[in-house]
């Protein structure tokens, strides 16, 4: 799923402990398309990853290069820091991944090739029909506290608080299948199987969402949905966790850090059969800014940093004679955009924090259109990202499988944007200003998370490109959680500069932005219970494309759809795309075990990475 990108640093991938592990041949493949590594990456070889199975536990055996126990790693993350360490609450990127370093799936993706492979899972199969998922899990690994991870847990996750609704609800309404979820059902103890109702070809995807521990968790959600949400709150006290991650909450300080410890009974091991991770701590620190993230690396506080702009190339100079390494990773696999808000009901409050002259304007499909061309991306990617980018124009990230590569953009022309405002019904008066049918003078809010200084520099910029048409921009920094109550619970916004991170694999992933009922449909958000009715034709065809898509199984049968869900985006401009920066990381050397992949950054392999001052 999509996930709002305010808070989190580049280098922290889409997934977490993505891993390599060979599986069973299977009979049916949903995807046979695999991600192509940027040809930039020099990715280090690896032995292949294998299970072992010792007095009875199938271990995941690591096939990196062995190394030494201890040590700290240092990174950070920018905002405010973790809302929840509950994985199945988080609605940002930071929670999500604080919650899922601690919770392992049944599934994950290969950081290289993006193929779907086991993690608390040995092996699965899929039956001919497509329709039928069976899980082996490892037999004999366990929780942090030695309780057994069973398929009782696998069953509980899906059925207790998946499939109920607890908590965020965009796994759940992925896995709906013309309007049926699957069915889960327990083998043995050690084995589950999902059966849907037809071929669904991004369903080994979802299971890579964590597996909860039911002993733990049940009494909890047994009590309904207020409780659950403030489950494992950010006040929880780190003793009463239970995970089976490879680290575990050891110490939160409220916007100073987050602090990990070793789970010393994690159930993957290295090529001496000694129990990974190598780390004893991973200590997140959380900063308001780049530019406070920046200081924190060169004072060298922090390990590995995400390079922006004009930095790149004093960080590349120095690179020779520094202590760290420079690594390109290609184009982010997350997007960046303006959404326009669209919407014309009430809030979850029950009130119209919409003001129905912008709105009127908003709808304008022309008025639209103007403010694409208004704008100068060759200058966004040349001023803020320093010339290491790329103007954006569609939905899907560039690196995806999936890029409709027909829609080619357009540079930026002010006449014609004026021509399309003239269409749309406005014009400009004496002064140049513009206007309205109703003579109303056209100005709106500008919003983005205060602290992103990317996002702060870009706004600076799109202020003055639309002022170029005549209209009035009131720019305006906010901090990120109000910023995301604006777009999704009170709609008291008029456009909103906003990053998703996002698959380059899988465009499902992204059903909970564009499909009309999506906790994340934030262009026209609705609350639970809409009116299918209200739908704008665009939705009703989004609605389709993403109900269709999910079920072919061919690559081309399902790229068609998903070009035409790209051109509808591109056409009517609920969300205008900005450009698409070149992740550029900077790492200590002592940090080993690094794979860099222009899929999964570098870093996403905590139980592997250690540390080694001595050379």
């Amino acid at each position: 799923m999509k996930r709002l990108s305010g808070i989190l640093t580049i280098f922290v991938i889409i997934l977490l402990f993505m891993v390599l592990i060979f599986h069973k041949d299977v009979p049916y493949e949903p995807q046979k398309h695999s991600y192509k590594p940027s040809p930039v990456i020099d990715t280090p070889q690896r032995e292949p990853d294998t299970t072992v199975t010792i007095d009875g536990v199938d271990y995941y055996k690591s096939g990196a290069k062995n190394g030494k126990f201890g040590g700290e790693f240092f990174i950070s993350t920018i905002g405010e820091g973790p809302k929840t360490f509950n994985p199945f609450n988080a609605m940002d990127a930071t929670s999500s991944t604080m919650g899922g370093i601690m919770y392992d799936g049944l599934l994950t993706s290969n950081p290289a090739t993006g193929e779907v492979i086991p993690l608390l899972a040995k092996n699965y199969t899929i039956s001919p029909d497509g329709r039928e998922y069976t899980i082996n899990l490892r037999k004999g690994i366990k929780w942090s506290d030695g309780s057994p991870i069973t398929a009782n847990d696998v069953i509980y996750t899906y059925k207790e608080i998946i499939f109920a609704g607890l908590g965020n609800t965009s796994t759940r309404d992925m896995m709906v299948i013309d309007g049926k979820l699957p069915i889960v059902e327990k083998i043995d103890d050690y084995t589950v199987k999902f059966t849907t109702v037809k071929p669904f070809a991004p369903f080994l995807r979802q299971l890579s969402t964590p597996i909860a521990p039911a002993h733990i968790f049940k009494p909890v959600s047994d009590k309904g949905a207020d409780a659950f949400n403030t489950f494992l709150s950010t006040d929880i006290n780190p003793d009463n966790l239970v995970i089976s991650g490879a680290f575990r909450l050891k110490e939160y300080v409220p916007a100073q850090r987050v602090v990990y410890e070793r789970n010393p009974d994690y159930y993957k091991v290295n090529t001496n059969n000694e129990k990974l991770p190598y780390l004893d701590k991973i200590v997140y620190f959380i900063v308001a800014d780049f530019n406070n993230e920046i200081l924190k690396f060169e004072a060298k506080e922090i390990d590995m940093i995400s390079i922006r702009g004009a930095n790149v190339a004093r960080y590349k100079a120095k690179e020779p004679t520094s202590d760290y390494t420079v690594y390109n990773l290609g184009p982010d696999t997350g997007t960046m955009f303006i959404t326009i808000n669209l919407n014309t009901r009430k809030n979850k409050d029950g009130k119209y924090n919409v003001n129905p002259i912008k709105q009127e304007w908003f709808a304008n499909k022309n008025f639209r259109a103007a403010i694409d061309y208004a704008l100068d991306r060759k200058s966004m990617v040349m001023n803020i990202a320093n010339g290491l980018g790329v103007p954006l124009f569609t939905a899907e990230s560039l690196n995806s499988i999936y890029l409709n590569k027909n829609l080619k953009g357009h540079e930026r022309d002010l006449k014609h944007a004026r021509e399309l405002l003239i269409q749309g019904g406005f014009y400009y008066d004496k002064n140049g200003k513009l206007r309205d049918k109703n003579t109303n003078y056209v100005e709106f809010d500008l919003f983005t998370n205060a602290g992103n200084t990317e996002r702060e520099a870009l706004g600076v910029m799109i202020k003055q490109d639309i002022e170029d048409l005549g209209i009035k921009v009131n720019f305006k920094p906010i901090e990120f959680n109000s910023l995301v109550n604006k777009l999704v619970n009170t709609y008291d916004y008029d456009m909103a500069i906003m990053g998703l991170t996002g698959s380059p694999l899988e465009p499902h992933s992204g059903k909970n932005v564009w499909y009309s009922s999506g906790p994340l449909h934030m262009f026209n958000q609705r609350p639970a219970g809409y009116n299918i009715d209200d739908r704008l034709p665009m939705e009703k065809e989004l609605d389709y494309i993403f109900d269709e898509a999910a079920l072919k199984t061919n690559f081309e049968e399902r790229k068609k759809l998903y070009d035409r869900y790209q051109e509808i985006i591109y056409d009517e401009k609920p969300m205008i795309y900005l450009y698409s920066p070149i992740r550029i990381i900077a790492a200590r050397n002592y940090l080993k075990n690094l794979y860099p992949s222009s899929l999964s950054g570098i870093g996403y392999n905590l139980d592997e990475i250690f540390i080694d001052k001595t050379n």
